[in-house]
């Protein structure tokens, strides 16, 4: 069945790995973006975008990678964007060859400040690369989607131009992309209605949209697309994404799942239609929200709508009651619909292998002999130090001990820190480099975490310059895991680590030389240039 037929739900097109991966500090290596992809397949998603892959041989290669392993018959299709330009759409076709459905998803920009300042182009020169581009991509592919970049500050009468040749030139997906975040609900609806009124081909195309959150808009001017026809939405795990990010995937999923009601007549459903307004399997958004999380650095804010630490937390006592007597009062969904287990099942230090391993399978973690010896030992050593481990503690713990490993960079081999209000803080650092030299070094700083992150740089003589540093308890009390997360500034970019530990200041280490590592495998890269420079910042 294709996709098209599909239109009386949302299809869910992700772009985690493209426009998530926009979000500075992001940056995902390749094995990273496989296993993000590879989570997506199973949380149901019906297009992956993989990304951009004319921006470097590392994004083609993910784009490659993900369409033979994660596009099967059975799984999304697999997706990459592509400029308006030859040298683009024939990256895109190369790369996403081995995938049995695939995409190619060009834009080019609309709107009168993009033409004058960046393409530098007419709106005549715009609609006959439109339709040369579109023609040219549909000639290595059935599957073609177009963005008018911009298109939310287009002239309408231009934009309906534009799509009505972008259809005639054979799109069959149009994307309408609020590219700056700058509509307003009742805007959107506006516009697409106008889409629907003006464009006289526009029945023989899915209708999606691209919505960024500048005004924290995003996800309201989805919903409200969804309500005047848009049948495809683009999103992100977390809301990740250039600037303030995108839609986030699972508040739209859970809108429509938990407001299905109000829904379901756009639909042409009845009210008490029970059947679900996508494929998205809930019960895996959780998972991937995590792992999103971990592999690109970016903590999810607590009060972030259903996938933040608070988010079923309820601290107040008229809530609490509430809860007590019916959850319903205080809560529109249950924390099991995405995954989020409401027992937590308590391990500790006498807990057996068979146990961790039966316990990590209930939380959703399948991991081979050799990441499982890695997640145990790791274990013990926690539930030595503490009297339980929560289900919070096992996912930090497997999390960090099965996360991407980088292929080269520094080891840290010892660090011993003396502190207190009458001594100096001093770090005393062992690091093995990549050529496999043992180094030691100690400084002194204003606080224990300043002492080792100067002592890490004195010997690793990597320039950086440390831009954030956050910390985060994964459960509560005194013997809590603490997960802290670091972003280091470069003239190359901004590079995250992150690690966990119940003592911080080793915790806080190993993150930073998780950092410095993910900066040192950039610049040992071959050049990242993109293959073209002609209007390279063009994002749909």
């Amino acid at each position: 069945m294709s996709i098209g037929s599909q239109a009386d739900r949302v299809i869910i097109f992700d772009t985690t790995l493209r426009d998530g991966e926009q979000s500075p500090g992001g940056t995902l290596n390749v094995e990273e973006k496989l296993a993000i992809a590879h989570q997506l397949a199973p949380l149901g998603v019906d297009i992956i975008e993989a990304g951009f892959a004319v921006a470097s041989p590392g994004d083609f290669a993910a784009v490659k990678i993900i369409a033979e392993q994660v596009g099967t018959p059975e799984g999304p299709i697999i997706c990459s964007l592509a400029r308006a330009i030859r040298q683009d759409i024939q990256a895109a076709a190369e790369a996403l060859k081995p995938a049995a459905r695939s995409r190619i998803h060009t834009m080019i920009s609309t709107s009168d400040i993009h033409l004058k300042y960046q393409l530098k182009k007419s709106q005549s020169e715009v609609l006959a690369i439109a339709a040369e581009m579109i023609a040219y991509a549909k000639s290595f592919v059935d599957d073609v989607e177009f963005s008018p970049m911009d298109a939310s500050r287009t002239e309408p009468e231009f934009l309906y131009q534009v799509l009505e040749t972008a259809i005639a030139a054979g799109a069959t997906t149009i994307n309408i992309p609020d590219t700056v975040g700058y509509c307003t609900p009742k805007e959107m609806g506006n516009l697409i209605q106008g889409i629907r009124e003006h464009v006289p081909n526009i029945d023989q195309v899915i209708l999606s949209v691209h919505t960024q959150n500048d005004l924290g808009l995003a996800t309201a001017n989805a919903l409200a697309a969804i309500e005047y026809g848009v049948r495809q939405v683009e999103c992100t795990i977390n809301g990740i994404g250039e600037r303030a990010g995108n839609a986030a995937l699972e508040e739209i999923v859970m809108a429509l799942q938990v407001r299905k009601p109000f829904f379901n007549p756009y639909f042409g459903r009845p009210v008490e239609s029970d059947a679900p307004l996508t494929n998205i399997k809930t019960q895996e958004i959780y998972k991937t929200s995590s792992l999103v999380s971990q592999l690109t650095g970016m903590l999810i804010q607590p009060n972030k709508a259903i996938v933040g630490a608070n988010a079923f937390a309820h601290e107040s006592g008229i809530h609490q009651d509430g809860i007590i007597k019916h959850r319903q009062t205080y809560e529109i969904m249950e924390a099991t619909a995405i995954g989020l287990p409401e027992n937590r099942i308590v391990l500790g230090k006498h807990s057996g292998r068979n146990a961790f391993r039966t316990r990590l399978k209930e939380l959703g973690f399948e991991l081979n002999e050799t990441d499982l010896n890695k997640a145990f030992n790791r274990f013990k050593e926690v539930a030595d130090k503490k009297k339980e481990m929560s289900d919070w503690d096992l996912e930090a713990i497997v999390r960090d001990e099965t996360q991407i490993q980088i292929e080269s960079g520094f080891q840290l081999e010892h660090i011993q820190v003396i502190c207190g209000d009458c001594t100096c803080p001093t770090a005393t650092i062992t690091i093995v480099t990549p050529d496999g030299k043992i180094l030691t070094d100690a400084t002194v700083g204003t606080g224990p975490v300043d002492a080792v992150y100067q002592t890490i740089n004195r010997l690793a003589q990597i320039p950086n310059q440390l831009i954030e540093f956050s910390v985060q308890s994964v459960t509560g009390g005194i013997d809590a895991l603490g997960t802290v997360t670091v972003r280091i500034g470069h003239q190359e970019g901004i590079f995250s680590g992150q690690a966990s530990d119940t003592d911080i200041v080793v915790a806080a280490a190993y993150a930073y030389i998780n950092a410095l590592n993910r900066l040192y495998r950039y610049l040992q890269t071959p050049s990242q240039t993109p293959v073209s420079n002609t209007h390279f910042s063009q994002k749909a």
